[in-house]
């Protein structure tokens, strides 16, 4: 699992600010919500192969030998590609937002890595297709609330405003609070269920990410309890969870043909969230995924009978599915301006 920062790109060429976008009438936590919805996806650009890269990175992950055998118990519809490949990266945005997602949110392990590097690709990608971009901060080694400071600034630079922080909770409260009470114009989100503990560090809000522990049942009350201390909530939706090929983890949690990632959607509604964050565009590691995935492929799981669809409709079923309840979600925030 990694951390992504989110780079509003819309908000930025549209001169409006993050936080008149989503709270306009009252600032975080504020009962006026504005019309138009945010929802954002967890994306990962750390892939590559030995065609367009010289070597793969990540397919091969747990002693696996891709093509034939990938670190995933699904197999892409695209086979195991390079997320440096322009055709391939322009594909999955417009898939992205074909869904009705706002913002991607890219995986990010600091300065020179492989994920740092495709930033810049990712995010013109996005902006051709109308998309946000936001950055994911992972437990890089050596990360402290210092060299986060200095990554804010540096992505900055390159346009992100939104910040999401994977496992905040490890670094010191205090040295949060003081962080976050330096910086102005972004908004930085704490990886916890403690809401409280968000607020003590002055985060302006909270999101779960993990589908296997978290389900929709939580939502409410997180919501609610980030509403109360003026937080931002982004509850994190997603499909499933199976890490088995990839990492070996016996947990399980099953897509149950699609009736997982709905009642996590219903949870998020349920929930009054003020954006929802889906988990997860292309995490093949994890079994997170929406990203199609091949039918039939023999040793594999696929989305056959998700929704009832068969064959190729269940290939590209759950970004489908996305679609829908992106709307929902968008109408339902209708019903509290």
């Amino acid at each position: 699992m990694r951390i992504c920062v989110v780079v509003l790109v819309v908000a930025a060429c549209l001169g409006v600010s993050a936080d008149a976008r989503a709270h306009p009438g009252g600032g975080p936590g504020s009962d006026e919500w504005t019309i138009a919805s945010e929802t954002a996806i967890f994306y990962y650009p750390w892939f590559s192969t030995e065609a367009r890269d010289g070597a793969f990175a990540h397919w091969q992950q747990g002693g696996n030998a891709p093509p034939a055998q990938i670190a995933s118990s699904y197999y892409p519809v695209r086979g195991p590609y390079s997320s440096a490949d322009t055709l391939v990266l322009a594909a999955q945005m417009r898939e992205i937002a074909a869904a009705g997602i706002s913002t991607v949110i890219v995986s990010w392990w600091g300065r020179g890595s492989l994920e740092d590097e495709r930033v810049p690709q990712v995010l013109a990608a996005a902006q051709l297709h109308g998309l946000a971009v936001a950055a994911h901060v992972e437990p890089y080694g050596g990360r402290s609330v210092e060299s986060v400071a200095l990554d804010i600034a540096y992505l900055r630079t390159l346009g992100i405003v939104d910040f999401y922080v994977w496992a905040s909770v490890w670094l010191p409260d205090a040295d949060w609070a003081r962080l976050n009470a330096e910086v102005t114009g972004i908004r930085v989100f704490a990886n916890t269920n403690l809401v409280g503990k968000a607020a003590v560090g002055g985060f302006d809000g909270v999101y779960t990410y993990d589908v296997l522990l978290y389900d929709g049942s939580l939502f409410p009350r997180l919501c609610a309890q980030a509403r109360r201390l003026g937080l931002l909530c982004a509850p994190s939706v997603g499909p499933g969870y199976d890490a088995r090929r990839a990492t070996g983890d016996p947990r399980l949690r099953s897509r149950r043909d699609g009736a997982t990632y709905d009642a996590m959607w219903q949870g998020a509604i349920r929930s009054r969230a003020d954006f929802v964050t889906v988990t997860s565009y292309n995490e093949w590691h994890e079994g997170t995924q929406i990203e199609p995935a091949r039918n039939a492929k023999r040793g594999y799981a696929s989305y056959d009978g998700a929704w009832g669809l068969r064959g190729a409709a269940a290939e590209r079923s759950y970004l489908d599915r996305t679609a829908h309840w992106t709307a929902r979600f968008t109408r339902s925030r209708l019903n509290f301006r």
